[in-house]
């Protein structure tokens, strides 16, 4: 296992669990404690748990930082690309609709649907100017972007004209990204504005799949825009702790994980 996964898997753990310790860990991943030391060292210095003695404790801020498209992209790409392969299943019959949000999973997503048989066939709304501009440029007839203001770091359209529009909107599926997912605040983002878009989607959707790395289960981000029971599928990656997937299956609510 590289060292990047095993920190991966490590920020996960502590975020679910409220506090990991070294000795256990080391033992969990097979190397020495030294090693845990310094993993935690690193994701101490990123602000993603805080060192205590003998081990880390999650944190416990609400996160508010963004980052560039390119930055979301080069995180996670292997579980990112999984997961997208993943969601296939849950598309719509052909001549169904679904909404794809601004979320990078969901632009990998996005790439993979143009590939589809029946993607000619279905009726795609987006907030992403990206995804709307790659599907067009792939022959897809029937893609709606919705209009609005622009925000230059997710490329993303929001505002009241967009909900307007999806106001008036249904989809068979919304496929969903977030910055992160707990049981208690459900699914959250950095930006208030991008959150209602999100939430719009959701509420006027048939069924909401969710694609969640697990990175970003057990953090939360400053605006939530969706209860954890508002949720039909979370699709996530080997890494995720299976108390926490066993609590979302608690919570009735299916959990794929994407090898």
């Amino acid at each position: 296992m590289y060292a990047e996964e095993r920190r991966r898997q490590i920020a996960a753990l502590t975020a679910t669990e409220g506090r990991v310790n070294v000795t256990e860990l080391a033992s969990h991943f097979d190397v020495t404690a030294e090693t845990i030391r310094r993993d935690l060292a690193v994701l101490d210095r990123e602000g993603v748990v805080h060192r205590v003695h003998g081990g880390a404790v999650a944190s416990q801020t609400f996160q508010t930082a963004e980052f560039t498209l390119d930055a979301r992209f080069r995180s996670s790409p292997t579980a990112k690309s999984s997961i997208a392969r993943a969601a296939l299943r849950f598309l719509p019959e052909p001549n169904g609709g679904l909404f794809l949000d601004s979320g990078t999973t969901i632009g990998t997503l996005a790439e993979f649907i143009a590939e589809q048989p029946n993607a000619r066939q279905w009726s795609i709304v987006t907030n992403s100017l990206p995804i709307a501009l790659n599907l067009t440029n792939k022959g897809l007839p029937e893609v709606q972007l919705l209009g609005g203001s622009v925000r230059a770091i997710t490329q993303a359209v929001v505002g009241d004209t967009a909900l307007r529009t999806l106001a008036l909107m249904r989809a068979d599926v919304a496929f969903i990204g977030t910055n992160a997912l707990t049981l208690d605040h459900g699914l959250s983002t950095a930006d208030a504005q991008e959150a209602a878009i999100k939430s719009a989607m959701v509420t006027n959707a048939h069924k909401v799949v969710v694609l969640c790395d697990s990175t970003k289960l057990g953090n939360d981000y400053l605006v939530s825009f969706a209860g954890i029971d508002a949720i039909d599928v979370v699709i996530t990656d080997p890494a995720a702790p299976e108390s926490f997937v066993q609590a979302l299956r608690d919570r009735e609510i299916e959990v794929i994980i994407a090898a």
